[in-house]
């Protein structure tokens, strides 16, 4: 399936069709409406997220951070979301391999440079790999924020203070970001309590 030149039709709606599943893929969240959240609505707001701070962070680039954002998740189309607390090695590399699969339905140069960025956003050694590495636990963190408390496991209550934490030191707007996030969880695990005490 895979040539060395662009797509067909019939291949780019198949291969479209693959991700499609990711609309359905239940993340371990829910949203502000008490929707449960679905892998594609993450991958899309991390990369509206990398989008809207191209201004703070001028010296990514951008587009290769938003590119990163949208395919880091491609993998769940075929495996399903597993929480990060409950990922194994054995997760990632399954993980890994049903990705290759995935992606070899795609031509050539394109299955190229999207294993390329793949191994990039793995090895987390350029500025472009840390911010979207960064931006995608920001955006977990928000989320949970966004959702009522009651949806949250006991280990999130601290998780969220320290989940981002180390991904967005050396970006300033970030650390601002991961700080506002903290307070906003603090806010919310407070007010949870006077709830209750006044129960």
């Amino acid at each position: 399936m895979k040539g060395s030149e662009g797509f067909t039709a019939e291949q780019f709606i198949a291969f479209l069709g693959s991700v499609e599943k990711l609309k359905s893929v239940p993340r371990h969240c829910v949203t502000s409406d008490g929707v449960t959240e679905n892998v594609a609505a993450h991958s899309w707001r991390t990369a509206l997220m990398a989008y809207l701070l191209k201004d703070e962070l001028a010296d990514v680039d951008i587009d290769r951070v938003i590119r990163m954002c949208l395919i880091h998740d491609l993998g769940e189309a075929v495996t399903g979301d597993i929480p990060t607390f409950e990922k194994t090695e054995d997760h990632e590399r399954t993980e890994k391999k049903a990705l290759d699969g995935l992606l070899r339905g795609l031509p050539e140069a394109l299955y190229q440079e999207i294993t390329d960025l793949l191994a990039e956003m793995e090895a987390l050694q350029s500025r472009e790999a840390r911010v979207y590495k960064a931006l995608d636990k920001l955006e977990a963190v928000i989320q949970h924020n966004e959702s009522d408390i009651s949806t949250w496991i006991p280990l999130e209550y601290e998780l969220q203070k320290t989940y981002a934490a180390g991904s967005v030191l050396g970006f300033p707007f970030l650390e601002k970001l991961q700080q506002q996030a903290v307070k906003d969880t603090e806010r919310k695990i407070e007010e949870k309590g006077q709830k209750e005490e006044h129960q």
